[in-house]
């Protein structure tokens, strides 16, 4: 007991409950090119559908990695994806590139000849959000950029209405509107320039609603034609075009109402102009109600509802740029200010351009990618999966990624010209396939299938080849969640593959013989028995253990959930106790994998015998884990042996 200077009780609590947990062998990981999204950032995604409304859909350019990852996800639900995009010529300036036409961009509402490119929230609150309230992000981009780099983001529109009467007025002077006509006529062009493109103006005897498509002079033209008797209206009303997705027009805060500001509330809309996002042109994709020009107002719950604010942390499409130049006092705090101008009758439309997606991305900026998988602290991931990558990425992964970390597998497929169509002679895909793998180093942390597949792309109506490396984890993972790691993802068992129509190179017999030879696991679809992965080597060309899948991701289990428990004896005494402590830590543990069929047998060895009074002295802690793996089937023979009727079976058998 610790000592006491006076007299009393003191109860301590010592934790012996310590055991050894499970550890997750599910999660995988992919840097690819995608049209829109976070850049160089990792995101968790659990399904195609999470993958498409952060990464968007595919094109002809983002297919080969957008499918592999779609595969992955078709047998697991969670998928680590980091976004790369061309970033050639990058200058000193964060994110400011040369107006080459190779790397991509984001979307800006104004002209932008410094090619701005945010990658993600820490690349914008790192180099570009303003310190003050009334500062500006960026210069020369007009009030808003697209959240992420890509052409999409040109689809996007924003609509403000920052004041009573631009959400809705009376119109001066007379507007004549004609029957199955396009154009309205007002008494003048100063009435006519009460309205811009966009507003709805109410016409006719029943007010119903027409979308104004431009004005010029005196004459208003429509999106599309009035129909009705032909009238002249004094004074029609006008509405914002979003007039209806919103109660009630802006007006003074309650936080501002308190300390006599007003006027500091606007609505803003994000619409997808194009129709990019959501399929129908102007759909209203974002909505901000009653949001403030105020720096310091606040929501009745206390969070900011400073419109900048706002719309950096709850808009997925936009970041602030700068203030209107309409909006008085924006950015100002509220007390005594009124922040209605006299410019503000009309809504503020922006409508945002110049953003490109850029040349498909180079070698480095793949491996810049996959860097952000290299550290095991930094997050938790077991296959990682090559998409179609060359020798330069696979080599990076395989070297610097799943060997340095030794808790991961790289998921490779060969070149897609080695198998796609590559038939000048017969089985040049397994010559060309074997000469990819020999490019490759010996590791039992790599694994390679033999091809690609053939599928349908919904989302372009068109087929296209996919790498298979995509399916060769996603098999892992069914088989983690149907058995346990230590299985072979291979056979008719668990190595059915998904979503194939037909395979690029459906290997035989001897091809399979020789690809097997050079340690890539062929995929053969058998004729009524489906598509099915029928190998499971690791690249390890010495003989060992550690060549099947199943023995390298066995010791990864238990060398990462056994390593996870033992540190918790770190800085305790090395003595009997701790090293019992830790027996009993792991033998249960081990029991139980070889009561799953993981190994046929084990010894654990943590006494005087390996912790010395050298290795104590040395502040060490040596624990000697014995492990029997259990082996995966790969070859069966099958013995027919006939006998004569009268020989009794026991004179045979075992003599063959």
């Amino acid at each position: 007991m610790p000592f006491q200077v006076s007299p009393g009780v003191n109860v301590s609590e010592i934790d012996l409950t310590t055991v050894i947990p499970a550890v997750s062998t599910t999660e995988g990981a992919i840097a690819g090119h995608f049209r829109w999204g976070p850049v160089q950032k990792r995101v968790l995604i659990d399904s195609e559908d999470s993958l498409v409304k952060q990464f968007f859909s595919p094109t002809a350019n983002t297919a080969a990695d957008f499918f592999v990852a779609a595969s992955f996800l078709s047998y697991g639900n969670r998928l680590y994806v980091v976004r790369v995009i061309n970033e050639a010529n990058t200058s000193a300036s964060a994110g400011v590139k040369t107006t080459s036409t190779q790397v991509g961009k984001n979307a800006v509402a104004a002209a932008n000849s410094k090619n701005t490119v945010i990658r993600s929230i820490d690349d914008y609150e790192n180099n570009y959000a303003p310190s003050t309230g009334t500062g500006s992000a960026i210069s020369g981009v007009g009030n808003w950029i697209a959240k992420y780099p890509g052409q999409v983001g040109n689809s996007l529109r924003v609509s403000i209405c920052a004041s009573t009467n631009a959400y809705q007025s009376s119109l001066s002077g007379n507007f004549t509107f004609t029957n199955n006509s396009v154009s309205v006529t007002a008494a003048n062009s100063a009435s006519a320039a009460l309205l811009t493109a966009g507003d709805l103006i109410l016409g006719g005897p029943d007010k119903v609603p027409l979308t104004v498509a431009s004005v010029s002079a005196a004459t208003v033209t429509l999106k599309t034609k009035y129909v009705g008797n032909t009238v002249t209206i004094s004074a029609p009303t006008r509405r914002w075009e979003f007039h209806g997705f919103f109660d009630a027009a802006p007006g003074t805060s309650p936080y501002a109402s308190v300390i006599s500001g007003s006027n500091d509330e606007m609505h803003i809309v994000v619409a997808d102009e194009d129709g990019e996002f959501s399929g129908s042109a102007n759909t209203v994709l974002e909505k901000f109600n009653s949001v403030s020009k105020a720096l310091d107002a606040k929501t009745p719950d206390g969070g900011s509802n400073f419109y900048r604010n706002v719309i950096n942390t709850q808009s997925q499409y936009l970041w602030f740029a700068a203030h209107p130049s309409a909006i008085t006092h924006a950015g100002k705090n509220a007390s005594g200010i009124n922040f209605l101008g006299g410019q503000q009758r009309a809504p503020i439309n922006d409508s945002l351009r110049f953003g490109r997606d850029g040349q498909p991305p180079r070698d480095a900026d793949y491996i810049v990618g996959y860097d952000k998988f290299a550290s095991a602290e930094d997050v938790d991931v077991s296959l990682v999966l090559a998409g179609d990558s060359n020798q330069t990425r696979v080599l990076h992964i395989i070297n610097n990624i799943a060997e340095k970390r030794k808790d991961c597998i790289a998921v490779i497929s060969p070149l897609k010209s080695n198998v796609v169509n590559n038939s000048s002679y017969v089985d040049k895909e397994v010559d060309d396939s074997i000469t990819f793998r020999n490019l490759l180093p010996s590791s039992s942390y790599a694994v390679m299938d033999s091809g690609y597949k053939y599928i349908y792309d919904k989302y372009n109506d068109i087929y296209r080849y996919v790498a298979l490396n995509g399916d060769t984890a996603g098999l892992m993972v069914r088989t983690d969640t149907e058995r346990d790691p230590w299985y072979s993802p291979a056979g008719f068992n668990r190595g059915q593959v998904k979503n194939v129509i037909k395979l690029a190179f459906n290997p035989r017999k001897s091809a399979r013989d020789s690809l097997y030879k050079a340690g890539i696991n062929p995929v053969t679809t058998f004729p009524g028995q489906g598509t099915v992965l029928f190998g499971d080597k690791t690249l390890l060309a010495k003989p060992s253990a550690f060549d099947r899948i199943n023995v390298r991701r066995l010791f990864i289990v238990l060398e990462k959930a056994i390593s996870t428990a033992a540190k918790f004896s770190l800085f305790e005494f090395n003595d009997e106790f701790t090293r019992a402590q830790f027996r009993n830590l792991v033998e249960p543990f081990l029991r139980d994998v070889q009561g799953r069929r993981g190994i046929f047998d084990f010894r654990v060895v943590c006494d005087d015998t390996n912790n010395t009074g050298t290795v104590i002295d040395r502040n060490e802690f040596i624990g000697d884990i014995y492990v029997k793996p259990a082996r995966s089937i790969n070859f069966i023979q099958l013995n027919f042996i006939a006998v004569r009727t009268g020989v009794e079976f026991s004179e045979v058998v075992g003599n063959f």
